[in-house]
């Protein structure tokens, strides 16, 4: 008689281990960092710069927190979430008599990226303590990965610019290379990939904008938001200097409140304060925790 003979008619059976799960021990071996508002260009001016005027040149006028809402998409994602909100395409309608379409958006995002090729450069000097964060981590062993919402084009102009201030990744993945952006895992886990991370609770994911988290989240990661410096703040280098004391804590105690809300492990003012924070990581992971 054969024994399987009656298997699909009875219940399915299976087995689960029930030994103590594997988790990684070791080190913090590759921290992925953004890049407008985290590394470089205080307040993410650059591209809410630009979706800002492309707008308007479409006669279709946005504020800053409009343009600033969908920040950490893919900008042709991005530009499109924004035709999405209803006074948005209220304006649209009454400029137009019509909704917008996948032309217009693709219009926007070809003034979009004209423009943002000249914003990056403008807007392009590192955040302070940026450098000596870089200088931290490599002495300990650590590697250097990057993300981005912006596409291939516009970081084929961004990168020797960076470099040109000290700031070199080992490996930087765009949008452009993976098949889904933030709030995916894809852009982080190619980073784990290709700069050889030991394990993806060894990795951090430093990022400004709430998908940006989101997206370290789902690769199984640990995630730190950026408070003071990123595109939930908004203000400019100049502007947050303006601020007095009390005003900077109010303003923070919001966006810090904004980034927790993702899950987000970690919530820290700016690049400048990680190092603390991979150590209290580490001592995590050697308690045997688990992102």
């Amino acid at each position: 008689m054969n024994p399987t003979a009656d298997m699909s008619h009875g219940a399915s059976t299976f087995s689960r281990s029930i030994a103590p799960r594997r988790a990684w021990r070791g080190p913090i071996t590759t921290a992925i960092f953004d890049w407008a508002g985290t590394v470089l260009d205080f307040g993410c001016i650059a591209p809410v710069e630009a979706f800002c005027h492309v707008f308007a040149e479409a006669q279709v006028p946005i504020s800053v927190e409009e343009a600033r809402l969908p920040m950490g998409a893919a900008k042709r994602e991005h530009i499109a979430m924004i035709l999405a909100m209803p006074t948005v395409q209220a304006r649209w309608m009454a400029q137009y008599g019509r909704s917008s379409s996948e032309q217009d958006i693709d219009a926007l995002y070809t003034g979009f990226l004209l423009l943002d090729e000249k914003n990056v450069a403008r807007h392009s000097a590192l955040i302070p303590g940026a450098l000596e964060t870089m200088d931290v981590l490599r002495a300990r062993g650590i590697a250097i990965g990057s993300t981005t919402g912006y596409p291939r084009e516009v970081m084929q102009n961004l990168l020797p610019i960076a470099a040109g201030h000290g700031y070199e990744p080992d490996f930087c993945c765009t949008v452009s290379d993976v098949a889904r952006g933030r709030p995916w895992p894809d852009m982080c886990l190619a980073n784990a990939l290709a700069l050889g991370a030991a394990h993806v609770q060894s990795c951090v994911v430093v990022d400004d904008s709430p998908t940006g988290l989101e997206a370290g989240l789902a690769a199984g990661m640990w995630t730190v938001g950026i408070a003071a410096t990123g595109n939930e703040m908004g203000l400019s280098l100049l502007e947050w200097q303006a601020l007095s004391r009390a005003e900077r804590d109010e303003r923070l105690e919001t966006v810090r409140a904004r980034l927790l809300e993702t899950g987000a492990h970690f919530v820290i003012d700016s690049i400048g304060d990680l190092p603390h924070v991979i150590d209290q990581i580490e001592a995590s992971l050697a308690a045997g925790e688990a992102a």
